[in-house]
């Protein structure tokens, strides 16, 4: 069985990872929730990297690492440092490993292509009708109630501008999970950066930019075959 490094992305805490991680463990894998921290301006992605570590501790078993949206930016160099043998990008940014540009350069030049036209300038931190609308509109009233309670706006500060560390070593496999009605990043623009960026074929499913909170029975499945 595989243990889980779950990353949280810009806009819940933890808990959101909560119904996913639920799913796991009821097929035996173990799961930790990295919990980063939404005081520290000054970090770069090697601190983020360091911290993830510390809370992961060592390995109890083959491990994979999961990022999700803003996250994404963040993957490479948790994965490596939480020693997993493979890292998933969920409804995630997938960095451009091959040139190294910086998060918010990519931004500049592929913003409409990467976002949904009215999620720019958009934070449903602060207004759970927006939370509504581009997190959690393909869940159930259950679950966006319970939803509307991990909402938590996390900042990757400098990490945005850094350019991105070297390339994953080979012996870390790269998945990337696109959900298909995603309200925030574009389905597309994932799909390319997939191709593109991780040389390998997107895993897709149905569902909005929250699909471990929506269908985390089926990321669950997803994640348990790789």
């Amino acid at each position: 069985m595989a243990e889980f490094v779950l990353v949280h992305g810009t806009t819940q805490s933890p808990a959101g990872w909560d119904p996913l991680a639920g799913e796991l463990r009821g097929r035996g894998h173990g799961v930790i929730a990295i919990d980063m921290p939404t005081g520290e301006p000054e970090w770069t992605v090697a601190d983020y990297a360091r911290h993830a570590s510390a809370q992961a501790g060592e390995p109890g078993g083959s491990r994979v690492a999961v990022g999700h949206s803003g996250a994404g930016v963040l993957l490479p160099s948790i994965a490596e440092a939480v020693g997993a043998s493979a890292a998933v990008w969920l409804a995630a940014y997938v960095p451009d490993l091959r040139t190294g540009q910086s998060m918010l350069d990519d931004i500049k030049t592929h913003r409409d292509e990467m976002f949904s036209p009215d999620w720019i300038g958009v934070d449903p931190t602060s207004d759970p009708q927006l939370a509504l609308r581009f997190l959690f509109h393909d869940c159930d009233q259950q679950a966006r109630q319970w939803a509307l309670g991990t909402l938590r706006l996390f900042n990757p500060g400098p990490a945005v501008y850094q350019h991105v560390p070297a390339p994953l070593p080979e012996a870390i496999a790269r998945v990337s999970i696109v959900p298909a009605a995603d309200r925030t990043l574009q389905p597309e623009w994932m799909r390319l950066a997939t191709r593109q960026r991780l040389g390998v074929e997107p895993a897709e499913i149905d569902a909005g930019h929250c699909p471990h909170v929506s269908r985390p029975g089926q990321v669950a499945d997803i994640l348990s075959g790789l």
